[in-house]
């Protein structure tokens, strides 16, 4: 019986609600009314939803989110204060009790002072207020992003934050993190496969995306690339929408956006809230931050909280706002948008507004614009705080099958092979440009060219002339190990707001994203040193055999593949654009000059050094497979021919050896991508 009752939940959950439910809506006003559905209506259009699915023909229906109705109460946020102990004088700390309050006070920052509020789907929420009123802080808390130093109650459905009800939640950040290699519809693809459900066929999750297209106005630029920066590709909008189209792919119910106006023009902006007004007509709770829109687009909000320095000073329908402060005699002295009116309220800037003249009347030494704010809080306070705590936060009134809905976890997880398979063809497209990239084979060949010309046909007829071969040798192991390990130590840096983005939003394994990584970089890293060593290899008139060809070949390969890794693992470990690349120099120079080539004898308290450089076993591999201990060279000299052993350039290499270098790369190979997997794992950190 539980697990028929399971099941009943999960259908409920993943459900697409009646045609019926947007006339029922519309003419009792849901989404402007104080009070929340009735229990009774909601079971009568659920079993409405049970009988269409049975009698429909297809599984895939366009599932509408499931309804959450949102409520927080006395949200209180702190951070710690890097200054803490710092300015309390020391008097203040050897004092007893009232003296440790104070301190542990001056150790944190209030951000959110106590902030209450309910939203219902259908509804769009404005949270308003100047920079730094905590309007982020707030979106990032009601979303899971901030559980620590949080205070108050939130609940989804009268149902506290839980894994399932996070992927419940859409979130768009005000940066619009996207790949810029890859177009619109490339995009929004590669999501759909990462997130829906395995139930869906191909076919369905591309109509999902193509309806998503259709739904976002984004069909006249659904080919072209997101690009940015330097890069010409889609507008601002555009992104935008883009960004928004990435997350409500999943249907979710609740669904989040910092700033979506910023950097777009008036026109952008109405279109996009147009776009957002649809989305919660198809019964989606939406709560978006802004700074200051434009007239038109806040009388497109259905309610309105204004942040005033972390305390709330209105919250209410949009519409009546300006009522509210009417009432408190706050009125504009000159025609005013609505939005400007709010703010100059939120800052304490009444100079071109009326405002009750007895709230000075005993504060002639106190900042005006703090007076004010304080009159608006208090009035807060007495009448509209007591007003919504009674109406929707009394008792719970979400009916008990939406309780039940929202703490069944929304599977859209793939198996680890699936989530690779899909994962490295989105890697392989958004960085292809960078592996066969003009410049990166215009360097591969040119300087191949180059080095072919200056030893060109060299042998080893003579001490010298195996000196300069010898030389050629360690400068290509200097060459492809500098390429590959800067190759490499930029990509997690680089990547890191994807990741983090991706990550919050469970969309694949941390382990499934660095092995599609580093094995699609492997491709540059073997293309490039092929092409070299093919060049080169016959210009500078090494041993001409196949055997010793391809050895060499392979031996430059697991350089480059020791070397990525390495690279890997200094960027994971720092996780910083500038720092990767200092600490990247700082490795390279101390595996260079232990390298065995510019210091063969290094004194004993330092020797340890060059059993840490791969560039020393690399070395030392090439030397073993190009050279052999018994080849007779310098013949024409007084003393007649000598081994290539005896040669000074071979002292402290042993040519007859076996190859323990090879074991010792792919140890060292397999060794730093497991520490760069660690690393990458505790730098990245989505637990919140």
């Amino acid at each position: 019986m539980e697990f028929g009752r399971e099941n009943e939940i999960e259908d409920m959950s993943m459900s697409s609600p009646s045609m019926g439910f947007e006339k029922i809506r519309g003419s009792t006003e849901f989404g402007h009314n104080k009070e929340f559905m009735s229990q009774a209506y909601l079971r009568n259009r659920y079993a409405e939803i049970d009988i269409q699915e049975e009698v429909a023909d297809s599984s895939f229906n366009q599932n509408r989110p499931l309804p959450v109705f949102l409520k927080f109460e006395d949200v209180e946020y702190k951070v710690r204060n890097k200054q803490s102990n710092s300015n309390i004088p020391m008097k203040t700390i050897v004092s007893k009790v009232a003296t440790q309050l104070t301190i542990e006070e001056g150790r944190y920052k209030k951000i959110l002072k106590g902030i209450t509020g309910s939203i219902g789907p259908g509804e769009i929420l404005a949270l308003m207020g100047p920079s730094g009123s905590g309007k982020t802080t707030l979106l990032r808390v009601i979303g899971g992003r901030l559980l620590n130093n949080v205070k108050g109650t939130i609940t989804y459905n009268d149902v506290p934050y839980t894994p399932a009800v996070k992927r419940r939640i859409g979130f768009v950040a005000q940066e619009d993190v996207l790949f810029p290699e890859l177009t619109v519809e490339e995009t929004l693809v590669f999501s759909a496969f990462l997130r829906l459900p395995t139930s869906m066929s191909k076919q369905q999750k591309y109509a999902k995306v193509d309806d998503t297209i259709k739904e976002l106005g984004l069909e006249r630029c659904r080919h072209t690339k997101i690009a940015g920066g330097f890069l010409k590709g889609i507008s601002g909008g555009e992104r935008k929408r883009t960004s928004i189209g990435y997350e409500i792919l999943v249907d979710p119910s609740l669904l989040l956006l910092d700033e979506p106006t910023s950097g777009l023009d008036s026109t952008s902006a109405n279109k996009l809230l147009l776009t957002l007004q649809g989305l919660a007509k198809a019964g989606r709770t939406i709560i978006t931050t802004i700074h200051q829109p434009s007239s038109r687009i806040f009388h497109m909000f259905d309610k309105l909280l204004l942040i005033s320095e972390g305390y709330p000073i209105y919250y209410g329908k949009a519409r009546e706002s300006l009522e509210y402060f009417s009432s408190l005699r706050f009125v504009p002295a000159i025609p005013m948008n609505p939005a400007e009116f709010m703010i100059d309220l939120a800052t304490g800037q009444v100079n071109d507004m009326t405002v009750p003249t007895d709230i000075f009347d005993d504060q002639e030494s106190v900042n005006s614009s703090k007076v004010v704010i304080e009159y608006l809080q208090h009035k807060y306070k007495a009448i509209l705080e007591p007003k919504e705590k009674q109406e929707n936060h009394g008792v719970a009134n979400t009916p008990e099958h939406l309780q039940l809905a929202i703490q069944v976890k929304k599977e859209w997880t793939l198996s680890w092979l699936d989530q690779f398979m899909i994962l490295s063809r989105r890697t392989f497209k958004a960085r292809s440009k960078d592996y066969f990239d003009k410049l990166r084979l215009l360097q591969a060949l040119g300087v191949a060219l180059l080095l072919g010309l200056l030893w060109w046909k060299s042998s080893t007829n003579t001490e010298a002339q195996l000196r300069d071969q010898v030389g050629l040798v360690f400068y290509i192991c200097i060459f492809w190990t500098s390429s590959c390990i800067f190759g490499a130590v930029y990509v997690f840096p680089f990547e890191k707001v994807y990741l983090i983005k991706e990550r919050k939003a469970d969309m694949y394994k941390l382990s499934v994203y660095y092995a599609c990584s580093t094995l699609c970089d492997m491709v540059a890293h073997v293309f490039y040193p092929t092409i070299f060593m093919v060049i080169l290899y016959f210009m500078a008139g090494f041993k001409r055999t196949v055997a010793c060809f391809v050895l060499t070949l392979l031996t430059i390969l697991l350089i480059a593949i020791t070397s990525q890794g390495a690279g890997e693992m200094f960027g994971a470990a720092v996780m910083s654009i500038k720092r990767s690349g200092v600490a990247a120099s700082l490795i390279l120079m101390l595996f260079l000059l232990t390298g065995g080539y510019y210091v063969q004898h290094i004194p004993m308290f330092m020797r340890w050094l060059k059993y840490l450089s791969f560039m020393y076993y690399g070395f030392r591999l090439l030397l073993k497979v190009q050279y052999s201990g018994d080849q007779l060279y310098d013949c024409e000299s007084k003393g007649g021919c000598r081994n290539l052993q005896s040669s000074p350039s071979f002292a402290t290499v042993n040519l007859k050896g076996g190859l323990k270098e090879v074991w010792i790369l792919l140890a060292m190979a397999l060794s730093f991508r497991i520490l760069a997997y660690l690393f990458l794992r505790k730098r990245i950190d989505v637990r919140n």
